[in-house]
């Protein structure tokens, strides 16, 4: 049961950028957005923590503005993780029915929970996510729920997110040096598939791809569940370095060129305009083709695509994407990447925009909010099924455990 105007708070570190949403949960269930928080984003590379100071001093900054926004003191938040040490994989778990009418109780299905739970990781990694998939009984797949059914071999995925534990102990860490709890930390790839995606489109099967500017997440749904997660530590800072290096220009002009004259198709124009640069100064310094620069954004960005389009072909997961794929994060504004994405995929592209608040503020329906607007969903969610007076505890001290969930 919701308690009256309960307060969710989503912060998402990224590269580029520091996010905090504020959500309120009516008594009712329902949830709004009622403030955000940004600020650049300074010691964070590749979605991990590289300078805690800087990091901290633009967190605080970013929260202080939600504060303000939202006329609320944030106390605790939803922390979103990402980095190239996360991955995700299915683990079945076992157990045979032993009631001589080999019905299946509730106390099998706890049994067979556990058993699946029962996981062998590096030792220097813990779990993030265990989300349950599916019942399997006597070969039966997809069953929902076994109880009452009759077998001897009852079976259970569950999709298990990890991570490598010291890693993910320095996001919390800042967090805490600001006196502010840590609920839980989530996935990114996670938060932005439950911003984007409706009910039918987990059913009919969807790829959600959160194309960032130091990582790239992505996560599959398909029957309701979901099905496959993965995090590439390539983005939108890798097109400008590419571009840097090809175009022979600084770091800060390679930036500026791909957000003013950039595209992720190179036959985006039908003329090569040589573009002219100048000086701080306002004096000509040099010139640049325009087709030189969309060949370099194309190369990258299709490289990164197709990445991720052959590890789904190899899980067998293409066929299941009836309902298409959804691309989120700042990189999704790049023109021509709906066009670049539908030619790798060969299946419909949304660029996404978050569906799971209602009444969201105009500032927010674009596609680089959608994770930290997912954090906040998943925050809701977790109120929803935890009891009275449950606490995640000390984060710093202990594994991370994962709420079993269907998403």
């Amino acid at each position: 049961m919701f308690r009256p105007s309960q307060t969710i708070v989503g912060l998402e570190v990224g590269t580029s950028k520091i996010c905090a949403v504020v959500g309120e949960v009516s008594a009712e269930g329902a949830l709004n957005v009622i403030g955000i928080g940004q600020a650049r984003s300074r010691g964070v590379r590749k979605g991990e923590i590289t300078d805690p100071q800087q990091a901290e001093e633009d967190i605080r900054h970013a929260v202080a503005e939600a504060e303000q926004s939202a006329d609320v003191e944030i106390r605790s938040v939803y922390l979103g993780v990402t980095g190239g040490h996360i991955r995700g994989f299915v683990n079945r778990g076992f157990h045979p029915v032993v009631a001589d009418d080999r019905e299946v109780s509730a106390e099998d299905v706890e049994c067979v929970v556990k058993n699946a739970k029962a996981i062998n990781l590096p030792a220097e990694n813990t779990v993030i996510h265990s989300i349950r998939q599916h019942f399997a009984l006597d070969g039966q797949d997809s069953i929902q729920n076994p109880v009452h059914m009759v077998g001897a071999r009852l079976e259970v995925d569950l999709h298990v997110i990890h991570g490598n534990f010291n890693r993910l102990q320095n996001p919390i860490r800042v967090v805490k040096g600001l006196q502010l709890e840590v609920e839980s930390i989530v996935f990114n790839g996670l938060g932005s598939a439950l911003s984007l995606l409706t009910s039918e489109q987990k059913e009919l099967g969807a790829l959600v791809i959160d194309f960032g500017a130091g990582t790239t997440e992505f996560a599959v749904y398909s029957d309701g569940v979901i099905k496959h997660t993965g995090v590439l530590a390539v983005g939108g800072d890798h097109v400008t370095n590419d571009l840097a290096y090809g175009l022979k220009v600084s770091q800060s002009r390679a930036e500026s060129l791909k957000k003013e004259h950039g595209a992720a198709l190179a036959g985006e124009t039908a003329d090569d305009q040589p573009l002219q640069l100048t000086s701080d100064h306002g004096l000509p310094m040099k010139t640049v083709s325009r087709t030189n620069l969309l060949r370099i954004m194309a190369m990258r960005v299709e490289e990164l695509l197709e990445l991720i389009a052959g590890d789904l072909e190899h899980r067998g997961l293409l066929d299941y994407l009836r309902a298409g794929v959804f691309i989120s994060g700042g990189g999704a504004n790049m023109p021509g990447l709906r066009e670049l994405a539908e030619k790798v995929f060969h299946l419909p592209v949304t660029i996404g925009r978050a569906c799971a608040v209602a009444g969201l503020p105009s500032q927010l329906q674009q596609p680089e909010f959608v994770t930290a607007i997912g954090l906040v969903k998943f925050g809701s969610l977790q109120q929803r099924v935890r009891p009275a007076g449950w606490s995640f505890g000390n984060l710093i001290k202990k594994p991370f455990t994962g709420m079993f969930s269907r998403g």
